[in-house]
C-alpha cells in the first residue's frame, strides 16, 4: 500500500473519532512528522507515515528526537496495521 493511501487512512479514522489530522509543512525545516493529531480533550500526537517497509532518514529521525526532548508524542507509524492499532490506542 503507498504511503498516502496509509495517510488518507489515517485521516479518515481520526476525524471518525472526532479528532483533527493536519498535514504538517514547515517550510524550511525539513524532517518535520507528516500528520499532527490533535484529540477532542486536547491530546497532540506527531505522526509519521511509512509503508511496512519505510525507513526513517536521518533529518527525520534528529528532529523526531528534538520533539521528544521537549516532551512531545512522536509515533511512526509502519503500514495500515499500525494506523488502525494507533487510532485505537489513542481514540477507541
Amino acid at each position: 500500500m503507498k504511503e498516502s493511501a496509509i495517510e488518507a487512512q489515517l485521516v479518515r479514522r481520526i476525524r471518525a473519532a472526532g479528532g483533527l489530522c493536519w498535514k504538517w509543512v514547515s517550510p524550511g525545516c525539513t524532517g518535520v512528522p507528516d500528520r499532527i493529531v490533535i484529540l477532542p480533550g486536547g491530546r497532540t500526537i506527531y505522526v509519521e507515515l511509512k509503508t511496512e517497509t519505510g525507513r526513517l532518514s536521518e533529518i527525520q529521525k534528529h528532529v523526531h528526537t528534538e520533539l521528544r526532548k521537549r516532551g512531545a508524542d512522536v509515533r511512526t507509524l509502519y503500514g495500515l496495521d499500525q494506523v488502525k492499532a494507533f487510532v485505537e490506542e489513542v481514540a477507541g
